[in-house]
């Protein structure tokens, strides 16, 4: 099962070059960009871990890409999505944000529904790995 979350999710994995342009367009805004990971990509799961401090200020996307490859390097068996950030409000507000990396064996996640009292629905969610 492929998890599709963020932008592009539902074509193929960027190239390294292709995601080196998305920064490119990302940092031409003006959109600082951070670097995040996670083994748990359920949907619910919408805090995962930094990977260093947000990179503000940049104009090249050289910088972002090498943190890429320490992250990949630290962690090659998580997800990484890269998140921009647009500050022109005067706070933080995530603008765009796309998977970077993928496990080679994704895990597959199963719903069931339960129907109890008073025709209320429960849902209970499992990660099949």
């Amino acid at each position: 099962m492929r998890i599709t979350q963020g932008c592009f999710s539902f074509l193929p994995d960027l190239t390294d070059e292709q995601i080196s342009k998305q920064v490119e367009y990302c940092l031409s805004r003006g959109w600082a960009i951070g670097v995040e990971y996670t083994d748990d990509p359920h949907p619910r799961n919408t805090f995962w871990e930094m990977f260093g401090n947000p990179m503000f200020d940049l104009k090249d996307p050289k910088g972002v890409m090498i943190e890429l490859d320490a992250c990949r390097k630290q962690f090659p068996d998580h997800y990484i999505r890269f998140n921009a950030f647009d500050s022109t409000r005067g706070f933080e507000t995530v603008t765009m944000s796309f998977i970077v990396n993928r496990p080679k064996v994704e895990p597959t996640l199963r719903m069931e529904r339960m129907e109890v009292d008073g025709r209320s629905v429960r849902y209970t969610h499992y990660t099949v790995r």
